[in-house]
């Protein structure tokens, strides 16, 4: 198949270029570079320096006639939308409709779409399963919220198929701190310059914020079963395991100490401060569809995906 992955140079994005290729697909990647890297790109696709909202991504269409999208590419800092929805809905809502319009246009066979666990908002149910009421936060969450009744909307009306993959909190080789997950960017670079991090804390939780953290490979895996599987149908993915980031930051720091960083026992403490405007209590993903739907599963535990992230993030 031809897929046509948007946000391509991205962190999650390139790895599903590199998963596609690897499984025989032909892919051609769109990305602005925005917060993508040149350096993400896989030598084997066709790459297009584009806005998603150009008008010229008409001509992507008309050249490559994809048989897949695969929507990865958008504006993904919770704090960045807080500040400026407006810039945000005009990304990840305009960007997500012009794409649709030449999805239809061009009879692309099916559109896989990236959502997030945001959409949830502070769940009732833990693991929180698809059928859960939705009650966005943020502006990012809230965009991702109505991206997927658009793509129901373009499913019932124009006939095309999708996927959405609602993921919990990404993390490995290739992330930058800018994105919704980007914690755990933010704690090895923290560590490997001898700052101190931040964890920021409800004041019911001093530990920090819960969140499901999944490894990019196995994000990957997901992104491949989609394409044949999962058809008109909303998918949670994630590990179903609960996580402070107090937690995660003691894993990461216990990682990093084997490699020479952090030894003194100033960093057993990292510094608190309130949780920001945007970020969710408790954050946690019923996968359970996503075995029977998608036959997936995870793969790496989250000792194991740091691990593999820690080792590759030093070597750069």
């Amino acid at each position: 198949m031809k897929i046509l992955v948007t946000g391509g140079a991205g962190f999650i994005g390139s790895h599903v270029v590199d998963g596609y290729l690897e499984h025989g697909h032909e892919v051609v990647v769109i990305d602005n570079l925005s917060t993508g890297n040149i350096l993400n790109i896989n030598p084997n696709v066709r790459f297009y320096l584009l806005d998603i909202r150009s008008e010229d991504i008409k001509k992507v269409f008309e050249i490559e006639k994809p048989d897949i999208v695969n929507h990865h590419a958008a504006q993904i800092s919770v704090p960045e939308s807080v500040k400026d929805p407006i810039h945000d809905a005009d990304i990840n809502i305009k960007g997500l409709l012009n794409l649709l319009k030449y999805s239809v246009k061009f009879s692309v066979k099916k559109f896989i779409f990236i959502s997030c666990a945001g959409v949830y908002g502070d769940a009732k149910n833990f693991p929180t399963p698809e059928t859960e009421i939705l009650c966005p936060f943020s502006p990012y969450a809230i965009a991702k919220f109505c991206s997927e009744y658009y793509i129901n909307f373009y499913k019932n009306h124009y006939g095309i198929d999708y996927t959405i993959l609602r993921y919990a909190n990404i993390y490995g080789p290739r992330q930058n701190s800018y994105g919704e997950a980007g914690v755990v960017s933010i704690f090895i670079n923290s560590l490997k310059k001898g700052d101190i991090p931040i964890i920021y804390h409800y004041p019911e939780n001093f530990d920090g914020m819960t969140r499901d953290y999944c490894y990019v490979k196995d994000v990957v895996n997901a992104n491949i079963m989609a394409l044949t599987k999962g058809s008109g149908e909303t998918i949670n993915i994630g590990t179903s395991i609960e996580t402070t980031t107090g937690q995660l930051y003691r894993i990461i720091l216990q990682i990093m100490r084997t490699y020479g960083y952090a030894t003194k026992p100033i960093y057993d403490k990292p510094k608190k401060a309130p949780a920001r405007a945007g970020d969710i209590k408790r954050s946690v993903l019923s996968i359970e569809k996503a075995k029977k739907v998608l036959e997936w599963k995870p793969c790496y535990e989250l000792s194991k995906g740091l691990e593999h992230t820690i080792k590759s993030e030093l070597k750069t």
